[in-house]
C-alpha cells in the first residue's frame, strides 16, 4: 500500500508546495474473458489493492510538470504543444493530457507527482491505471463534468492513438468503476457493467513470472487484425455481424473450415472465451466456485493453443496452480506473453500454496517468481487533500 503522507512530502520536497489534492487509481487482474475486450464482448475483472497515486497541483499557465517518485525522472510539456517523447511513460500522460484537450475541456496546467505499486510490465494494467489517476487529476483541478465511463474511453483514446496500442476498454473501465470485494461482469459493446460479490472464502492470488512482456504489444496489434480478418471473412454468411462478439459457437463452426490459420484460431479462442466469461460469471453468482474455476483451466488452455499468447514458463505456473490444494483455477491474465497468472485459492491454502508454486517454479525454470494476494478494491478516487483529511 503507497503511503499516502510521504508521497504529499516528496511533492512538497519536488515543488515547495503542498499538493492540491491526491488522487488513486487501481490497477487490474482479469478472472476471466481475455482478448474479447477489443471484439466487443464480455469480461469479468477486479480492481486490485495495488495502485498508482498522482499528486497534484493546478497551474495558472498551460504548462504541465511531472515527477516520478518510481522512475526518479521527470517532464514538462505545454497543454498547447503536446508531442510524443522517446521516454514511453511520458507519452501515457501527454496522451491523456492531449485527449482531454481534443474533447474540449478547458485546461490549465498542474504540477504532477507520481507514484505507484502496480508492477509495470506484468500485465496488471499499470498503464491504465497511470492513464486513469492522471485524467482524474486533470477532472478535479479543472472542475470538469466528466463521468465515469467517459473518462475510460478518453483514457483509452489516448493509448490507441497516442501511445500506439490498440488496447480494449476493459483495463480503463475497471480502473473507474472497480468496487470493493466484487468482480465487474462488462459488456465492452454498451459499457454496461454488473458488480458480483467474490466469495469470501476465496482469494485472488496472482503470481508474477517477472518475464517481462516484450512482444506484447506488436503481438496485441497483430491478434486484433486477426480478429478484424475474421469478421470480413465472416461478413460472406452472416453480414449484419460487427465483431467476434455476435458469431455464435454454432455459427463459427459451420464455417470453420472456411477461414486460415491463424485467423481460425484465434476467432476459435474469443467466441469461445465469450461463452466462458458469461457462464463464469453465472456460476459465480451462484456460489459455483469450483465451476468458474474449470472454466479458468479452460480459458488457459484456449490462450496457450488458439490464441497463442502464453509462453512455457507461464504454463508451468498454470499447471502446478492447477494441481496445488486449495485452487479452484488458475490461468495466464493480461495481454500474454509473459506477466502474470491469475489463480482462485482457498483462504485456508494460500501459505502452502503460494510457497509451493514459488518452488516449483524456481526449480523448474531458475527464475523468482512474486506472488501477490490481492484483494477487490474500488475505482479511482480522491484520497486527501492538502490538509490529508479522507475524501
Amino acid at each position: 500500500m503507497l503511503d499516502v503522507g510521504s508521497l504529499r512530502e516528496r511533492f512538497q520536497q519536488c515543488y515547495g508546495f503542498p499538493p492540491h489534492l491526491i488522487v488513486r487509481a487501481p490497477g487490474r487482474v482479469n478472472l476471466i474473458g481475455e482478448h474479447t475486450d477489443y471484439n466487443d464482448g464480455f469480461v469479468f475483472p477486479v480492481a486490485i489493492d495495488r495502485a498508482t497515486c498522482v499528486a497534484a497541483c493546478s497551474r495558472t499557465d498551460r504548462l504541465v510538470r511531472v515527477a516520478s517518485s518510481d522512475l526518479n525522472e521527470e517532464d514538462t510539456f505545454s497543454i498547447e504543444h503536446i508531442e510524443r517523447s522517446h521516454r514511453p511513460w511520458h507519452n501515457y500522460i501527454r496522451g491523456v493530457v492531449l485527449a482531454l484537450r481534443n474533447a474540449g475541456f478547458p485546461l490549465l496546467g498542474a504540477d504532477l507527482l507520481i507514484a505507484s505499486d502496480v508492477p509495470r510490465g506484468s500485465g496488471l494494467s499499470s498503464s491504465a491505471a497511470l492513464e486513469v489517476a492522471v485524467g482524474y487529476a486533470f477532472q478535479a483541478l479543472n472542475q470538469l463534468d466528466i463521468a465515469g465511463e467517459k473518462l475510460a474511453l478518453l483514457a483509452q483514446s489516448a493509448e490507441n492513438n497516442f501511445v500506439g496500442v490498440q488496447c480494449g476498454i476493459m483495463d480503463q473501465l475497471i480502473a473507474v468503476l472497480g468496487r470493493a470485494d466484487h468482480a465487474l461482469l462488462i459488456d465492452c459493446r454498451d459499457l454496461s457493467y454488473r458488480a458480483l460479490p467474490l466469495p469470501p472464502t476465496v482469494a485472488v492470488v496472482v503470481c508474477d513470472s517477472h518475464i517481462p512482456r516484450t512482444l506484447a504489444a506488436s503481438a496485441y496489434n497483430q491478434r486484433r487484425q486477426e480478429c478484424d480478418t475474421a469478421v470480413r471473412l465472416l461478413q460472406q454468411w452472416y453480414p449484419g455481424i460487427r465483431a467476434l462478439r455476435d458469431v455464435s459457437e454454432d455459427q463459427l463452426t459451420a464455417h470453420l473450415d472456411a477461414l486460415p490459420e491463424p485467423v481460425r484460431s484465434r476467432a476459435r479462442h474469443v467466441v469461445s472465451e465469450n461463452r466462458r466469461t458469461l457462464h463464469g460469471a453465472e456460476a459465480l453468482e451462484y456460489g459455483d466456485v469450483a465451476a468458474f474455476g474449470r472454466l479458468m483451466n479452460e480459458s488457459h488452455a484456449s490462450l496457450r493453443d488458439d490464441y497463442q499468447v502464453s509462453l512455457p514458463e507461464i504454463d508451468h505456473l498454470v499447471a502446478t496452480a492447477q494441481r496445488l490444494a486449495g485452487c479452484y483455477g488458475s490461468r495466464l491474465t493480461g495481454a500474454g506473453f509473459g506477466g502474470c497468472t491469475v489463480s482462485l485459492v482457498e483462504q485456508s491454502e494460500i501459505e502452502s500454496f503460494s510457497r509451493r508454486l514459488l518452488q516449483a517454479y524456481h526449480q523448474a525454470t531458475g527464475r523468482t517468481a512474486t506472488v501477490y494476494v490481492c484483494r477487490a478494491s474500488d475505482g479511482v478516487g480522491r484520497v486527501v487533500d492538502s490538509a490529508g483529511p479522507q475524501q
